[in-house]
């Protein structure tokens, strides 16, 4: 069980670091240990922290990062994450499947009928509005990430392309420090409630460190024409496979 979960966490993590959306692979492969939902997500998170910073770590170096516009987002969505964690731990979010199901289909189908969505960069510099848009889209996806999770990355990712003009490359970057900030405030509090299981979390790290390391080069690699269509394929798998999980339940 160890060696299969291993498995899921370097794939998950290599797709994650590309587009995000790693949690379809992951999370179904702890659930599959039979250990309880929250215990999977928190598991999950540890797991999932330790393949983030690898991959932040390799855009990092790739020079697409903005820190003049992640000195805004990154706080909100370390507050949004950590309000998403606390109502999760006392609410079930299974309620969201079918709202977050239509939006991941929108975003998907969308991001296809587009053919140029994403591929060229028409960013042409910060203004105050965008980043004040920017900074609803981090405190909105930071509680979305710490409450369900599923998906938060293509939404940052498609809604960094959506107000800033970046390609896929620059928006995945960013995505990721943003991704990381929420991961490691949900990890904490998971972490204090009691919800990581070590014995599997620290082996599944580890491969999710590697994975996520080879996602990273080959997104900064082969840049917004690669990451687009895992972006869409990604997407689909994401409603096919919550739409099987809303109909199991």
């Amino acid at each position: 069980m160890i060696i299969l979960v291993c498995l899921a966490g370097f794939l998950g993590a290599m797709v994650d670091a590309i587009v995000g959306g790693g949690g379809l692979i992951t999370i179904p492969a702890l659930m599959a240990t039979g250990i309880p939902t929250h215990m999977a997500l928190g598991t999950n998170k540890f797991a999932s922290s330790m393949g983030t910073i690898s991959s932040s770590y390799h855009y990092y170096k790739s020079g697409e990062v903005e820190f003049k516009l992640l000195r805004y987002l990154l706080p909100l969505s370390l507050f949004g994450s950590a309000i998403g964690v606390l109502s999760v731990l006392a609410i079930d979010p299974s309620f969201l499947r079918g709202f977050i199901i239509v939006m991941v289909l929108l975003i998907g189908g969308y991001t296809l009928l587009k053919k140029e969505l994403g591929l060229h960069s028409t960013f042409s510099g910060f203004d105050k509005k965008k980043i004040i848009w920017a900074m609803v889209l981090a405190l909105a996806l930071g509680f979305y990430d710490g409450f369900f999770g599923p998906g938060t990355g293509s939404f940052i990712i498609f809604g960094l392309i959506g107000i800033f003009g970046f390609d896929f490359k620059k928006a995945s970057a960013n995505s990721k420090l943003m991704n990381l900030t929420s991961n490691f405030t949900a990890l904490v509090l998971f972490f204090i409630n009691g919800r990581i299981d070590f014995s599997i979390g620290i082996p599944m790290a580890l491969s999710m460190i590697i994975g996520a390391r080879v996602g990273a080069h080959l997104a900064v690699k082969n840049g917004a024409k690669f990451i687009k269509p895992v972006f869409i394929l990604v997407s689909f798998a994401l409603v096919v496979k919550m739409t099987f999980d809303m109909i199991g339940g």
